[in-house]
Parts: C-alpha cells; sequence; structure tokens
C-alpha cells in the first residue's frame, strides 16, 4: 500500500471518529424543560430522556440524608419528589420555598432523580407591590449638578 493511500484511510478513520463522538455528544447532551404537569403527561422516550424541571421547594421536606438529598417542588398544585444525587454543593439560596430548578432523569417510579439543583431565593425576586404593572421605577432624588464641581471647566472646554 502506497504511503499516500494510508495516510488518507488514516485521515478517514480520524475525521469518521471525531464526527461520532461529536454526535453522540450532542445527543447525550440536550436537556428539555418541562414543567411538573408536563411531566406527568410523558410517554415512551420522552420518560427516559434528561430535563429540567423547575418550582418551589415546598417547606419542611429538605431531607438531608448520607450521599443525596431529598424533597419534594410544588408548580401549580402539583407535586413531584426530587432526589439529589449529585456532588457538587448545592447553592445558599436552596432552602424551604425558593425556587429551584433541577436537571436529570425521571424514574420509573415517578421519583425524579436530579444530579445538578439550582435555586433562587424567591423573596428577592418579588414585584414590587406599590409599583403600578410595566413602569419603571424613577430614579433616586441626588446630586445631579455638576456646575461647581472642578473638572466642569474642563469638560466644557472653556478652560483656555
Amino acid at each position: 500500500m502506497k504511503a499516500r493511500t494510508k495516510f488518507l484511510v488514516g485521515s478517514a478513520i480520524i475525521v469518521l471518529t471525531l464526527v461520532s463522538l461529536a454526535y453522540v455528544g450532542f445527543t447525550q447532551s440536550k436537556t428539555y424543560y418541562h414543567t411538573i404537569a408536563e411531566v406527568s403527561t410523558l410517554q415512551g422516550p420522552a420518560l427516559h430522556q434528561r430535563m429540567r424541571v423547575s418550582g418551589n421547594v415546598r417547606n419542611g421536606t429538605i431531607q438531608h440524608y448520607s450521599g443525596h438529598l431529598d424533597f419534594i417542588l410544588e408548580e401549580e398544585g402539583k407535586a413531584m419528589p426530587v432526589r439529589y444525587e449529585g456532588s457538587a454543593p448545592l447553592p445558599d439560596t436552596f432552602k424551604d420555598g425558593a425556587l429551584a430548578l433541577v436537571e436529570g432523569r425521571l424514574m420509573p417510579d415517578g421519583q425524579f432523580v436530579a444530579d445538578q439543583v439550582q435555586a433562587k431565593c424567591a423573596s428577592k425576586y418579588e414585584a414590587n407591590p406599590n409599583a403600578a404593572p410595566g413602569v419603571k421605577p424613577s430614579p433616586q432624588p441626588g446630586p445631579t449638578s455638576t456646575r461647581n464641581s472642578p473638572d466642569s471647566g474642563a469638560a466644557s472646554g472653556s478652560g483656555s
């Protein structure tokens, strides 16, 4: 076999290997977002896909065990038990009532096994009850005049 033929065969094998690895990585890294209500209606292959689900952590349901953590997510009157088996530490904002986003897989028994948990403190993201919808808050009063500042003459160009 000629050296050029060996080079082309080797190159083709490398390219095919890289393409197949990219395809496998892409298909396994896809994560679908579902609500808790949607999860209960999934059927067939959709049940076995990696997915993200969000909801509020039900008060009093966070239970720490050796190697995992169990809690219940709630959304629109629906509840879903979650087991977190990830190695990363939980966020500081993960507590009762927090809005949580979990990523993992649904088990046949209906429990969601998560390997990633993100949490937001719900109280920090509430709307101002006194503000009208769609109205931006007005700027706070404060010093706005720069007439007496030492740089005012240099900024306007009248210093020479």
